[in-house]
């Protein structure tokens, strides 16, 4: 072992001595890429690069009946964080055949690359598990070449098992693992640290071979458990990029062991196809004829004819009609007209309202000026996007016109409707339904991934503005559930008890929802709701919500008595009833972050409050996570020891290029627990309303003109 620790300390000093003395390209070529944990790599080591800013990855690795799903996610430019989920076989202790374990990773660049100096990273690996995987590493990597890279690190914890060269920062304390979850700080950066590195090199532009030397000495899986022999520190890899988002690997691995590895990875500031390409264009704008070549174009005699605001407004509903938007109402007057519109097509609020000024400037006399658009959503008007006719004509093929556009468009709160507005017919009672192949899966729960699917049946019938009945069946077709566990938790089981509602709710009644949605007053947004409100709880739940629309700030509280739904999912119900609420602050940081505070009762009667942060893109993609942390303690919480998880939301035109408001969301956790639970009801204000105030359609004023 000494005599390996000198090579590899001999290694990582001419590795250094390479890095100072050569200058590489500017911008190394080729993306970062991945290694057996799912994050940025070599084979089983770390390296100090990081991924393209926002890129989403996803990697499945298995070798010697170790199997790593990984979620990762690049957060900022320098900071990247993820989600591993690993199963390993034959462990047999404690019960165990397959051993299941959860953990988190965080990764900070230090230092870029430069012409000289090597990218350097700190890390924490699993820093709030088991401890099974956690370690912490400092590396460094630099560009030889446009094709070679080459990566040398420190590493503590699972990282300084061999070779290790002392202990600079004292000893490491034994892994007080408790109910797990809980940050593993007073062992971070202490105990044994042993040197690793290795070599990348690109031979072609979709093959790749890697050498390394590992510092893991996998302790426990070839030691005490016998799962695998480690003969040699040494890992081999080839790897072959399949396509831009895919990579595939085989290596050779500890000297006795060969393994496999899938990684894909997603820009969600791109997509396979542009949105809206297979949708309609929209029209040209018409312009106005000069007031001096015609001025009996821009008279304002027209308004004293009766008929004038419905023929003009359902002219504009045909027209609007067949880019997938509706025209709620419309008022009139010589200089000035207000349109309320509804969006059922496009993600982006901008192209929405784009579509809904060309339509306005094509159709209305030319003495109107000041077109002043209010989308509504779930019946209420959410903005006031007011603008001039006459930048609408200026700036639609300018250079710089969604920029301009912006600049001279003004969003304000949308008062009520002027005197006189006309709606068409048939708007209200208004009937919506889907029938739709649907899944569910949990995908990091101890046990392995359970899933099922089948169909789903969903309704929505607009009573009036503002007043909707809604309901959502589904019947299932194939699951793995298997014999459904009574919870063993010593909380109100709120959540614990999802697989017998898995189990047993088939056919099931997902909601069954009657909701009021309203203006009380400027700057106010309401919402009511009363039944099935969701799969294991139905009862009531209110809403207030202040968001002036040009504020980053905004405040809201919500009240709910439930009663827990019986398992099968249906009418009945059970003894568990409960009064919860929260108070919520929403803030808008910029650059598609938000921050999200909530505090009050919970579903299983604890207090406390959740901490969410989501990072949001112009294309809708939505990644974030989240933390609760309540009275329970960590030990009546049970596993996980609090509630916490990530959520991506990933939009449906991302995919299929074609214009859609609809998205898949996605909440992962470590453990579904009862501690922190909060009332899933659908259609909360503040993520209703939001994407038509100014900041968030500041984010996406380019496609106004699409």
């Amino acid at each position: 072992m000494a005599g390996a620790a000198r090579t590899v300390l001999k290694a990582t000093a001419a590795a250094a001595l390479l890095m100072a003395g050569t200058a590489p390209p500017a911008v190394p070529q080729g993306a970062p890429t991945l290694n057996l944990y799912g994050t940025t790599g070599l084979i089983d080591m770390p390296s100090a690069q990081h991924q393209a800013d926002g890129t989403f990855n996803f990697g499945v690795s298995h070798f010697a009946g170790i199997t790593r799903t990984t979620l990762g996610f690049q957060i900022t430019r320098r900071l990247s964080g993820s989600f591993r989920h690993a199963a390993v076989a034959d462990w047999n202790f404690g019960g165990y055949k397959t051993y299941y374990d959860r953990s988190f990773d965080l990764r900070f660049r230090l230092v870029d690359e430069g012409r000289y100096l090597p990218a350097v990273t700190v890390g924490l690996q699993d820093l709030a598990g088991t401890g099974l995987y956690a370690g912490e590493y400092v590396v460094a990597t630099k560009n030889v070449t446009p094709r070679l890279r080459v990566t040398a690190g420190l590493g503590w914890g699972r990282l300084g098992t061999h070779g290790a060269i002392g202990s600079p920062f004292g000893d490491r304390p034994p892994t007080d693992f408790g109910q797990g979850g809980v940050p593993n700080w007073d062992q971070w950066f202490r105990g044994p640290v042993a040197p690793f590195g290795g070599i990348e090199w690109q031979v072609t532009d979709r093959i790749g071979v890697k050498v390394e030397y590992s510092s893991d000495g996998y302790v426990e899986e070839a030691g005490a458990r016998g799962i695998f022999r480690r003969e040699s520190p040494f890992n081999f890899g080839i790897e072959y990029q399949a396509n831009p988002l895919t990579r595939i690997g085989a290596y050779y691995l500890y000297g006795a062991e060969v393994g496999i590895a899938a990684h894909f990875a997603l820009d969600p500031r791109t997509r396979p196809v542009t949105a809206g390409i297979l949708g309609p264009g929209p029209a040209p704008v018409v312009l106005r004829p000069p007031r001096t070549a015609d001025p009996d174009a821009w008279s304002e005699e027209w308004i004293t004819q009766a008929d004038a605001p419905q023929l003009l407004r359902d002219n504009l509903a045909t027209r609007l009609g067949r880019d997938g938007i509706t025209v709620e109402a419309l008022a009139v007057q010589s200089r000035r007209a207000v349109l309320r519109i509804r969006n059922t097509r496009y993600d982006a609020e901008a192209q929405a309202i784009g579509r809904a000024a060309r339509a306005l400037a094509n159709v209305l006399p030319a003495s109107v000026e000041i077109l002043e658009i209010q989308p509504v959503v779930n019946g209420i008007p959410a903005a006031a996007v007011v603008l001039r006719r006459s930048d609408v004509e200026a700036l639609e093929h300018a250079p710089d016109g969604a920029a301009r556009i912006r600049d001279v468009t003004a969003v304000a709160d949308a008062g009520p409707l002027p005197a006189g507005a006309v709606t068409g017919a048939g708007l209200y009672p208004k009937l919506n339904w889907s029938l739709a192949p649907f899944a569910r899966a949990v995908l990091f729960n101890a046990g392995g991934i359970r899933f099922g699917g089948g169909a789903r049946f969903a309704a929505n019938l607009d009573l009036a503005p503002g007043l909707m009945l809604s309901t959502s069946i589904t019947k299932r077709v194939f699951d793995n559930y298997g014999a459904p566990t009574p919870s063993d938790s010593v909380l109100p089981p709120v959540r614990s008890d999802i697989s017998l509602y898995s189990a047993k709710g088939d056919p099931a009644i997902e909601t069954l929802t009657f909701a009021w949605y309203g203006r009380p007053g400027r700057d106010l947004y309401s919402r009511l709701t009363v039944g099935y409100l969701e799969r294991m709880f139905a009862g009531v739940s209110g809403e207030l919500l202040w968001k002036p629309v040009d504020s980053r700030l905004a405040l809201g509280v919500e009240v709910n008595y439930v009663k827990q739904r019986d398992f099968d999912q249906l009418f009945g119900l059970r003894e568990y009833e409960v009064a919860t609420g929260h108070v919520s602050a929403y803030y808008d940081f910029g650059n598609g972050f938000h921050g999200q505070v909530d505090v009050g009762r919970y579903l299983a009667g604890d207090w406390g409050a959740t901490f969410t942060l989501d990072r949001e893109f112009a294309n809708g993609w939505r990644v974030g996570a989240f933390a609760t942390l309540t009275d329970v303690s960590f030990e009546d919480f049970g596993e996980g020891s609090f509630d916490k998880g990530v959520r991506i939301s990933i939009p449906v035109n991302w995919m299929t290029g074609t214009p859609s408001r609809g998205a898949f969301p996605v909440t992962l956790r470590p453990v579904l627990r009862d501690g922190g639970a909060r009332l899933e009801v659908d259609g909360r204000l503040y993520e209703s309303i939001r994407d038509y105030h100014a900041q968030s359609l500041g984010a996406q004023w380019e496609r106004f003109w699409r």
